[in-house]
């Protein structure tokens, strides 16, 4: 009762009011921060998302380019680009006909370096028939001693019958 009736009279109703502000003013600080932190928070992702739409946008202006190009593109695609010519200084044309005998000799050279290569996996079939080659050379070698062995043993014998 002393609570209610202390209120009432004028001296503490300033009072009263002045607690009632200073919650508020309590509240007001407490909320204010959270307040200005989702404002920035916002205000930089509508910043971002500008930015991304402003990059969306220039990508979209590009393809539309590129679309728009698309046929001048596929014939230049097409196009060998070797038939094209390019303007070169006379001071350099020796050169070029020089870099041109190079390339085409190491052209030519990487074709053979390339043949070498796609027979490495035939050389252990090609060893063994060079090793069967080999031996039947051999062979053919002792019967062709042999032959002339007896071709030189039956001149002896014609030599001792048209001597005889």
């Amino acid at each position: 009762t002393l609570d209610l009736t202390c209120r009432e009279t004028p001296c503490f109703v300033k009072f009263s009011e002045m607690e009632k502000a200073a919650n508020m003013q309590a509240e007001m600080n407490e909320v204010l921060p959270l307040l200005l932190l989702v404002t920035v928070g916002s205000t930089l992702q509508f910043y971002l998302i500008g930015k991304k739409c402003k990059v969306l946008q220039d990508m979209n202006r590009h393809l539309e380019a590129v679309l728009k190009e698309k046929r001048a593109l596929r014939k230049r695609l097409i196009k060998p680009r070797c038939q094209e010519s390019l303007p070169i200084e006379a001071t350099f044309h020796k050169c070029i006909v020089q870099l041109l005998t190079e390339a085409v000799t190491f052209i030519e050279k990487l074709e053979s370096h390339l043949q070498s290569v796609r027979s490495i996996p035939q050389i252990p079939n090609m060893m063994k028939n060079m090793d069967t080659t080999l031996t039947k050379t051999e062979v053919l070698v002792m019967d062709l001693e042999e032959l002339t062995e007896q071709i030189l043993k039956w001149r002896e014998l014609q030599k001792k019958v048209y001597s005889d």
